[in-house]
């Protein structure tokens, strides 16, 4: 358990700053399900247009240090990939 007063605001930082990240995880896997679930159903116009919304939101979870640079490269260049072999 925390024992110094900062150490203490730490650990409510920590709180605050976990219950944003998990929020804003969650709002990414949910853009890249809407485009698995284009992929799965077939639909490649579909699966663009979710693709482009998605991008976005991936690179934004980078600017906020959610994901890091190159995982996000990773799972748009995937996605693509799967987009293109519809």
């Amino acid at each position: 358990m925390a024992n110094t007063s900062s150490a203490k605001k730490r650990v409510r930082r920590d709180v605050r700053k976990t219950e944003t990240n998990v929020s804003r995880r969650s709002r990414i896997r949910t853009f890249i399900k809407k485009v698995e679930a284009a992929i799965e159903g077939g639909d490649k116009d579909a699966a663009n247009a979710a693709l482009k919304e998605a991008q976005p939101e991936l690179m934004r979870g980078v600017t906020r240090g959610v994901y890091k640079k190159n995982t996000a490269a990773r799972k748009i260049s995937r996605l693509s990939q799967r987009i293109k072999a519809i």
